[in-house]
């Protein structure tokens, strides 16, 4: 019955050599032309049919490696973060918590940002931030402050604050539903056979709840570092990141300079995988690491 529901297509379309075509056709194919149209030079603007690194000569001159440090430290030190709260707090939900009244508000806290505009969830910082928002309010009335805390926002603290809640839900989901599939008998025979509380964390739930971690890593880091709302929103341009800059040299038409830039975080993620991999390569590497699921 399901299968009468699928459009009638060429034969092949939905098996996985077919679905693997159009991934390439619809994913890989723009992202080599980016890289292609990187490597063009252009006068004025427009655009000529030459090799060359003119555009990536041209972004580092003008700050582009400053920008892409910036950007990479931003989104790591926001991903460890992101992991150090969302692992207990995973943890706990997962285990820890008995009652279903309050997971499922949590729950619902945890999904309802999905379904909200990004701009939305961020542009509410500004009114609690700002200089004349709820938190500078607070600590002037109380006397904490004589002025205004001018770096609460437009400002690398504003980012980062902005990203933590951004995509705590994207760390928290995956280690949550790891850690859910650990049966408890292993976490009892832990007990039984003396155990401390830190060695079945460090010998069994860490190892086991690994693509979680995994998971949850990749989805936050890697969004981080296209994300053009929150350093928008929250830097107010005195934070500029690789996205932000992106957005700008396409809307001033400098369209080499910009796939320069798209070239170079793709650099970045496929360098991310790669040390991701090397990293879990004692383990067994990544497919290995994902195939504990299968328990």
């Amino acid at each position: 019955m399901g299968v009468g529901l699928l459009p009638k297509l060429p034969g092949g379309i939905w098996t996985l050599s077919g679905f693997t075509t159009f991934w390439f056709l619809a994913v890989v194919l723009p992202l080599i032309g980016i890289v292609i149209f990187s490597f063009l030079q252009t006068k004025g603007i427009r655009v000529k049919w030459e090799w060359g690194f003119e555009a990536y000569e041209k972004l580092f001159f003008y700050g582009g490696g400053q920008l892409l440090g910036r950007t990479i430290r931003i989104a790591a030190t926001m991903t460890v973060i992101e992991l150090l709260l969302a692992f207990p707090f995973a943890l706990w939900l997962a285990k820890g918590a008995k009652n279903n009244t309050m997971k499922l508000v949590l729950f619902t806290a945890l999904t309802v940002p999905f379904f909200l505009s990004p701009v939305a969830r961020v542009i509410v910082w500004r009114s609690v931030m700002s200089i004349h928002g709820l938190v500078n309010t607070a600590l002037l009335d109380l006397g904490i402050v004589s002025e205004p805390v001018d770096w609460l926002i437009f400002s690398d603290f504003a980012v980062h604050l902005g990203l933590l809640g951004q995509y705590f839900p994207a760390m928290v989901w995956p280690i949550f539903l790891s850690i859910s599939l650990i049966d408890n008998e292993y976490l009892e025979a832990s007990k039984d056979l003396g155990g401390s509380r830190w060695r079945t964390l460090y010998h069994i739930i860490l190892p086991l709840s690994l693509p979680g971690i995994v998971a949850g890593i990749v989805f936050c880091f890697v969004p981080m570092l296209g994300d053009t709302v929150v350093p928008q929103q929250m830097g107010g341009g005195n934070v500029l990141m690789i996205s932000h800059n992106v957005y700008n040299m396409i809307g001033a038409r400098n369209f080499t300079m910009a796939a320069a830039l798209a070239t170079i975080v793709l650099a970045i993620m496929l360098a991310f995988q790669m040390g991701l991999w090397a990293a879990l390569r004692p383990m067994g590497g990544l497919a290995n690491v994902f195939a504990s699921l299968n328990r």
